[in-house]
C-alpha cells in the first residue's frame, strides 16, 4: 500500500514505478516456459506449434491454417475457433537440484483453463486478469516433464454459466445484431469487447496471453512499495519455507535518506512494512504533460543474510499528489468535479483508450510507444483506460509515467449487470487485489473507476428491468462495486476511487450509489453522444463539470482499408462497408451529419467517390469534435444558468482495434485521422475559441499555463475568392490569468462585416489568433460564417506541389482551400500539419516517416485533397 501521511493539514504520497519480486541470488532458480508449445483442438484434427505468450488465433494464422482474421468477413468465418476447446502442451527438463519450494506461475491465462503437470491436475483458472501460481514441487520429475493447459470455449462456458443462473436474468443477454457478436460475456471474466463491441469485431480469444515460468527457491521475498512525500514505506510480502533472519536497507542517496531494519520471518506467508524517513521536504514532483517535468529518484533496496548481499533492487521513485475535488460551486447547484495535481487544478485533455488489437500477443512495444507519443504530440495529458477491455501491460503505464500522461483507470466491467454468486465475487476480489498491487506504484494513474456506464444503465433502465425487481439489481450493484471493489481499493491511499463513469460522484453516493440521473451536469462526469443534432451548434452540448466521453464516427483512410478488402468492397453501399459498421445506422448518421454543412461526393468514378466519402466523414468528425471540445474548454471559468466549470474533455476514442469505422482519431496501424491533427490545436496550452451567440461573435482566450498572460485577439476576414485578408480587426490587450478562459473579443457579426468591404456571411470567413506584445501565442483558429456548402466563391484551389526538399512539401494554392488533406498511402508517418485551412498562396508541410523511405517514394504516393475537390 502507499503510506498516507498528513502534514500541515494536507495529504501527500510518493510513488515509484513497478511492483516487483526478488529472490535470494544464491537460492533462486527461474525457468521460463515461454516459447514454442504444441496446440491442438478438441478432436485432435489440428496439431500445430504455438508461441507463448500467444493465443489460438495467432497460432493458426502463423502456421497458415487461417488467413488474416481482419480480412473482409473473417470475423464471422472464423467463429468456429472460439467454439472449440483447445489444449496447449509443452515439455521441459529439470535437474534434480530442485529447491524446497517450486511454483508454476501463469501471468495470464485466457480464460477457462485446466492445468496438469505430468498427467496430474494442478489447478483451474477462470479469470483472464489474474496471475495464477501453483505449488508443484512434488509433481516434478528429474528429467522430462509434460505441462498441459486445456482451454474451454469461452462462448460455451459463458452460455453454461448463464444457464446455471436460474434465479433471475443478468442482462444483457446478447449484443445488438449489428455487432455480429457472442452472448453472455458478463458471465466470464475476460476482455468484454472480445465478444464484440460497436467499434470492434468478435474474436473471443483463448490462450496463454502472458508469460509462463517455474520459480524454485528456499525463501521468496516479494516487495511491493509505497511512499509518502516525507516517508517511504516498503511493503514486504514473504512466503518462507523456513525461519529467515536478515537485514533490509532502504536508501535514496539523492535525498540523503537511508535506514536499516532487522528482519525476522516465520515459515509461511507474512507481510511486513518498513518506513524510511525522507530528510527533506524539497523533492522534485511528477507533473502531467504540459505542466512540468516527470523526474524520478532511485530507491536502493538491499537485502542481507549473514552479512551477505542476497538481493539488490533499484526502482524508480516518483512524488506527486492527486485530489478529486467535489465541493460546492458559487452560483451553481451541485458540486465541482476536477483533479488537483500537486495542489494545482488541472484541466484534463485527452481521449479514451481501447484495446490496441484483438490479439494481445500482437501488441508490440513499438505500437504502444507510437500511440502514446501521438497522444502527447497532440497536447493530451490524460487517457481513460476503458472498462470493457484489458488492464494494460506494464509497459503502457511505464510510458505514461515517462510522458506525463494521466491515466483514468477503469476496472474491467462495462455496459452490463453482473452475477454476484460467491465464486464470481471471489475471482473479482482476486483480480482487483492483483491489479491494484501491480499498478498502484505508477504516478500516471490518478483515479480508479469501478465500471463503465453501469450506474447509468441501472438508473436509465437500459435493460427494461421491471420496477419490482430493480432493488435486487441495485443490491447486486452495491455488493460488487461498493462492498467489494471499493473496499479493496481503499487500501491504496494515493488516489481517489469512483464507483462508475459517468456518475454524480459524491451525490450518487448520497443517493445510494445509483443516482436518479447520473448524467446531471451539476455533478461528476458525463458521457454525451448525439449524432442527429447539428454538431456545429454548441447549444446541443451539456455544460458539464467533466466530459469523459463524447465523439463522432468516421471511416479510416483507404490505405488502411485496402489490405483487408477487395475491389468489390470499395463503395459506401457495399456488403463490406455494412459488415464493418457495428454501430446501428452509423454509416447513414455520418453522411447525414456531413450533409448538414458539406456537399457530398458525386464523382462518377466509383473508387474516387468512395475515397472522397471516406474523406468527408473525417472532415465531419474533425469539425464536430473540435466544436464540442472548444465548448468544454471555454466553459472552464464560467457558470451560466448554474452550469459550467468544466475541467475535463476526454473524447471517445483515441485508437482502433481493427480497420473499420469508429470514433477514433488514430487509425489501426497508427495513421492520424484529420481529428488527431485538429486535436494538436484544440488541446494547445494557449488557444483561441470562437462561437456565435445571438448573431454576435465571441472569442475566448484559453490558457492552461501557470503564469498570467496579456493577450489580444487578431481577427482576419477573408473572401472565399481571395488569399489576402479583406480586413483585420484587433481587440485591446487583456489579462488572461493562468488556468482560465477569458472573453477577449465580442462584436455583432453584422457590424464586423459592415466594416469589411462587401463581405457577407456567404462570401467571407474568419481566421483568428492570439498575440502578446511581441508574437503570436498558440495556433490560429478559423470560424465559418456559413456552411461551406452555401459558401459563395469557394472554387477549386488547384493546389500544386511547388517544391520538394527532403521530406518537406511546399504547396501552392490559387484560392482559399478548406480541409487540405495530404496523404502518402501506406507509408507510415505523419505530417507536421494536415486537414488545414489554406489562406496563403504557399505553405510548407514536413513529413516525419516512421520507416526508411525516399523522396521518390513519397512523391509517387502523395495525393492532395481539399473540400472543393470532391464535388
Amino acid at each position: 500500500m502507499l503510506l498516507h501521511v498528513r502534514l500541515s493539514g494536507w495529504a501527500c504520497w510518493c510513488l515509484f514505478s513497478g511492483v516487483f519480486s526478488v529472490f535470494s541470488l544464491q537460492q533462486r532458480l527461474t525457468v521460463s516456459l515461454n516459447g514454442k508449445w504444441r496446440l491442438s483442438n478438441s478432436n485432435g484434427s489440428l496439431l500445430l506449434p504455438a508461441q507463448v505468450p500467444g493465443c489460438v488465433h495467432s497460432a493458426l494464422q502463423q502456421q497458415g491454417y487461417i488467413t488474416d482474421p481482419y480480412f473482409r468477413f473473417n470475423d464471422v468465418s472464423y467463429r468456429w475457433i472460439a467454439l472449440d476447446n483447445w489444449t496447449y502442451t509443452t515439455t521441459f527438463t529439470l535437474s534434480a537440484d530442485v529447491k524446497q519450494k517450486v511454483l508454476l506461475v501463469f501471468d495470464g491465462v485466457d480464460t477457462v483453463g485446466s492445468i496438469s503437470l505430468n498427467g496430474i491436475a494442478v489447478g483451474k483458472t477462470y479469470n483472464m486478469f489474474c496471475r495464477h501460481d501453483f505449488s508443484v514441487k512434488d509433481l516434478l520429475k528429474d528429467g522430462e516433464n509434460v505441462l498441459q493447459v486445456g482451454l474451454l470455449s469461452p462462448i460455451l462456458y459463458a452460455s453454461e454459466q448463464r444457464k446455471a443462473h436460474t434465479s433471475y436474468a443478468v442482462p444483457p443477454e446478447c449484443p445488438p445484431d449489428v455487432q455480429k457478436g457472442e452472448c453472455h460475456v458478463n458471465f466470464i471474466r475476460k476482455e468484454q469487447s472480445s465478444f464484440s463491441w460497436d467499434w470492434g469485431p468478435s474474436f473471443p480469444t483463448m490462450g496463454l496471453w502472458k508469460g509462463v515460468r517455474l520459480e524454485a527457491f528456499d525463501i521468496s521475498e516479494n516487495l511491493h512499495d509505497a511512499f509518502s512525500q516525507w516517508t517511504v514505506q516498503v511493503e514486504l510480502l514473504i512466503d518462507a519455507v523456513q525461519t529467515a533472519r536478515g537485514q533490509l536497507t532502504l536508501s535514496i542517496p539523492e535525498l540523503d535518506s537511508e535506514q536499516t531494519f532487522q528482519t525476522h520471518f516465520n515459515p509461511g506467508k507474512t507481510k511486513s512494512n518498513f518506513t524510511i524517513l525522507i530528510n527533506t521536504v524539497q523533492v522534485k514532483l511528477w507533473w502531467p504533460n504540459g505542466h512540468g517535468e516527470q523526474p524520478f529518484y532511485r530507491l536502493t533496496i538491499r537485502g542481507f543474510q549473514d552479512e551477505f548481499l542476497i538481493f539488490k533492487y533499484l526502482p524508480q521513485v516518483y512524488f506527486r499528489t492527486v485530489e478529486l475535488i467535489q465541493e460546492p460551486v458559487a452560483g451553481s447547484p451541485g458540486l465541482s468535479f476536477y483533479f488537483r495535481i500537486n495542489g494545482k487544478p488541472i484541466f484534463l485533455k485527452g481521449s479514451n483508450w481501447i484495446p490496441v488489437h484483438s490479439f494481445q500477443d500482437q501488441v508490440t512495444p513499438g505500437v504502444l510507444k507510437n500511440l502514446l507519443q501521438s497522444a502527447v504530440d497532440a497536447n493530451m495529458n490524460a487517457l481513460r483506460v476503458w472498462g470493457g477491455g484489458v488492464y494494460e501491460q506494464d509497459l503502457f503505464y511505464e510510458i505514461c509515467d515517462e510522458l506525463g500522461i494521466m491515466v483514468w483507470q477503469d476496472f474491467m466491467f462495462a455496459c452490463a449487470m453482473y452475477p454476484t454468486e460467491t465464486d464470481f465475487i471471489q475471482t473479482v476480489r482476486e483480480e482487483v487485489v492483483q491489479q491494484v498491487q501491480r499498478l498502484k506504484s505508477h504516478p500516471s494513474i490518478i483515479i480508479w473507476s469501478g465500471n463503465n456506464e453501469n450506474e447509468a444503465a441501472l438508473a436509465t433502465d437500459w435493460f427494461n428491468i421491471p420496477a419490482s425487481q430493480r432493488p435486487k439489481y441495485i443490491r447486486d450493484y452495491v455488493m460488487l462495486y461498493v462492498d467489494n471493489i471499493k473496499k479493496l481499493v481503499q487500501e491504496d491511499q494515493s488516489r481517489p476511487f469512483l464507483v462508475s463513469s459517468p456518475t454524480n460522484g459524491a451525490e450518487s453516493e448520497q443517493e445510494g450509489w445509483v443516482a436518479e440521473n447520473p448524467y446531471d451536469p451539476h455533478y461528476g462526469d458525463v458521457h454525451f453522444y448525439s449524432y442527429i443534432l447539428d454538431c456545429w451548434d454548441w447549444r446541443t452540448f451539456p455544460r458539464t463539470r467533466f466530459a469523459s466521453e463524447y465523439g463522432f464516427q468516421s471511416w479510416p483512410s483507404f490505405s488502411t482499408l485496402q489490405p483487408v478488402s477487395i475491389k468489390e468492397d470499395w463503395s459506401y453501399g457495399s456488403n463490406f462497408t455494412s459488415h464493418r459498421q457495428h454501430h446501428e445506422d452509423g454509416n447513414q448518421q455520418m453522411i447525414l451529419q456531413a450533409a448538414l454543412h458539406f456537399h457530398l461526393p458525386n464523382a462518377t468514378d466509383p473508387l474516387k467517390r468512395f475515397t472522397d466519402t471516406l474523406y468527408i466523414t473525417q472532415v465531419m468528425q474533425a469539425q464536430c469534435v473540435k466544436t464540442q471540445t472548444e465548448f468544454y474548454r471555454r466553459s472552464r471559468s464560467e457558470i451560466i444558468e448554474g452550469k459550467g466549470h468544466t475541467m475535463g474533455a476526454l473524447y471517445w476514442q483515441l485508437n482502433d482495434i481493427w480497420q473499420a469505422p469508429s470514433w477514433s482519431s488514430i487509425e489501426f496501424g497508427g495513421k492520424w485521422k484529420m481529428l488527431h491533427y485538429f486535436a494538436q490545436s484544440f488541446f494547445a496550452a494557449v488557444f483561441p475559441v470562437a462561437f456565435e451567440e445571438d448573431d454576435t461573435l465571441v472569442i475566448y482566450a484559453i490558457s492552461d499555463l501557470s503564469r498570467d498572460l496579456k493577450l489580444r485577439a487578431v481577427v482576419n476576414v477573408f473572401s472565399w475568392t481571395e488569399l489576402d485578408p479583406v480586413c483585420t480587426l484587433n481587440s485591446s490587450m487583456l489579462l488572461v490569468p493562468g488556468g482560465s478562459a477569458v472573453v477577449v473579443f465580442k462584436q455583432p457579426v453584422a457590424t464586423l462585416l459592415a466594416g469589411c468591404g462587401n463581405c457577407t456571411r456567404l462570401t467571407c470567413l474568419l481566421t483568428f489568433q492570439l498575440e502578446d506584445d511581441s508574437s503570436q501565442q498558440g495556433p490560429t483558429n478559423h470560424h465559418f460564417l456559413c456552411s461551406p456548402k452555401d459558401a459563395q466563391g469557394l472554387g477549386r484551389p488547384n493546389i500544386t506541389v511547388k517544391k520538394k526538399t527532403c521530406f518537406s512539401v511546399t504547396l501552392h494554392s490559387d484560392s482559399v482551400a478548406p480541409f487540405v488533406w495530404l496523404d502518402v498511402g501506406n507509408i507510415p508517418g505523419r505530417f507536421s500539419s494536415n486537414g488545414f485551412l489554406m489562406v496563403s498562396r504557399n505553405r510548407t508541410v514536413d513529413f516525419n516517416a516512421w520507416r526508411p523511405t525516399s523522396v521518390a517514394e513519397l512523391t509517387a504516393s502523395l495525393t492532395i485533397t481539399s473540400l472543393r475537390d470532391i464535388y
